[in-house]
């Protein structure tokens, strides 16, 4: 009997949910049925989800990141076909293959001068693993600082990392020597990179949990104080890098030349999962020092021929459909069509971010009739008005957002960058009538409220 994916995916359609309760995870089964956000997907093209009922979603989500040239896209798909079709040996681990080079090549281009290696892994978070290694045995320091309201990924190492104690709760003790500073509090930078002993700053340009920006000034002063003393600026892009931001890298926005840069999500293509830590050749170089230390850090699947396609097919396709530029001007062109939806609604607070990475805010508004309302829903959970925006934009719209993080009210975008005006006044004229709902009357409580009892009864 031979395999029939066709035939199995459609022999057990409709079982998603039941399998994943049964064999996956449970409690994020529950928390879509009770969100009103359990859909059975059939496929994806280009900035859009479609259903089993043919309802087309607006993918504002992008599989957080993932999806920069949007899903589905046909040269990345013909490239792995192709590589399919080629039965490259892979993974034959004794061996320098072509294809990491090639891409290691393409990323070393796209950098700034003094980055001229990388390693691969499969994985943001991985990618970050490698950057604490590689900083502490090239300096040989003991510690890492990273900044409040970060995330670096859920991995043991770069939970040490992670500024959100939800995330925290439970799995310690965590790596020692990892300490907090403010996010943008140059003074508390100074202060601990002054003891000597810090082998790396860890800090996302722009933080993915509720798209903070720091100072533009902090940027220039931090990477010179590490310099300073000693320590390694790590630049953490994997949300923000390859045009998320309107530029390759958010490190360009600030004139800025990290000693390593962590990569992934976008890579991949919306393929294969990718991850890669591209430092100074001065860096790598002390960690690999010796043939008897070739393969000191490693893993299995790191430079899998069909990830280094995928990369390469993404890379190239950036740069022939003018991928970065098209970010910059989406990027505008929601900042300006947002701006008079801040000035109509008192609850609606600030537009942030940079390109296509925006943060939506939300906060208490002036007049006592809508602050009553305010204080009753933040009492009754903090943060719980940035979910019911994102739960009528989901239902009404048919619009897939996130709230940026928990207890706060942002609602992060992350469009696939090939977006344009079309879904730019969708998405705002399905904000206009969300936001004008909440303030006109309390249908919007009342309307989430009805989710959450229609899925009680329905489980």
């Amino acid at each position: 009997m031979s395999f029939d994916l066709e035939s199995l995916v459609e022999a057990r359609r409709g079982l998603n949910f039941k399998l994943h309760q049964e064999f996956l995870n449970p409690q994020l089964a529950k928390v879509l049925k009770t969100l009103g956000m359990d859909r059975y997907y059939e496929r994806g093209e280009g900035c859009y989800l479609i259903d089993r009922e043919g309802e087309r979603y607006l993918d504002f989500l992008s599989g957080f990141g993932v999806y920069a040239l949007g899903r589905s896209h046909p040269v990345v798909k013909k490239a792995l076909h192709d590589a399919l079709d080629m039965d490259l040996p892979n993974l034959v681990q004794l061996d320098c293959a072509l294809l990491p080079g090639l891409l290691a090549e393409a990323l070393v281009g796209r950098l700034h001068e003094g980055i001229g290696r990388v390693f691969f892994s499969n994985s943001g978070a991985e990618a970050v693993e490698a950057a604490i290694k590689f900083s502490k045995y090239a300096t040989g320091r003991p510690r890492v600082l990273y900044a409040d309201h970060a995330f670096h990924g859920l991995t043991n190492g770069v939970l040490s990392l992670n500024g959100g104690k939800e995330f925290r709760e439970g799995f310690g003790p965590l790596l020692p020597g990892c300490d907090s500073v403010g996010f943008g509090d140059l003074a508390a930078l100074e202060r601990e990179l002054a003891r000597g002993d810090v082998a790396a700053f860890v800090v996302e340009l722009i933080q993915g949990k509720g798209v903070y920006l720091a100072p533009e000034e902090y940027w220039t002063a931090a990477e010179q104080l590490c310099r300073k003393h000693g320590t390694l600026f790590v630049a953490d892009e994997v949300q923000t890098g390859l045009g998320r931001t309107g530029k390759m890298w958010a490190y360009e926005h600030y004139g800025l030349r990290p000693d390593i840069v962590t990569v992934s999500k976008a890579l991949s293509g919306g393929y294969v999962p990718i991850g890669a830590t591209a430092c100074s050749a001065e860096v790598f170089d002390r960690v690999y020092s010796k043939m008897e230390r070739a393969v000191v850090h490693s893993t299995t699947f790191g430079r899998n021929q069909l990830a280094m396609v995928a990369g390469l097919a993404t890379l190239q396709t950036i740069d022939d459909e003018d991928i970065v530029e098209r970010a910059r001007l989406s990027g505008e062109a929601f900042e300006k069509a947002l701006t008079p939806l801040v000035d109509k609604y008192e609850l609606f607070h600030e537009v942030r971010g940079k390109g296509l990475m925006i943060g939506l805010v939300f906060g208490e508004p002036s007049s006592l009739r809508l602050k009553s309302r305010w204080k009753m829903l933040e009492g009754a959970r903090k943060g719980l008005f940035s979910q019911l925006i994102v739960g009528p934009l989901f239902n009404r719209h048919r619009i897939l957002t996130q709230v940026a993080a928990d207890n706060v009210n942002i609602v992060k975008l992350l469009p696939p960058l090939i977006c344009g005006q079309e879904e730019i006044d969708y998405f705002v004229d399905a904000l206009d009538d969300v936001l004008n709902d909440a303030h006109r009357n309390s249908s919007l409580v009342f309307e989430f409220g009805k989710t959450l009892a229609k899925s009680a009864l329905h489980r």
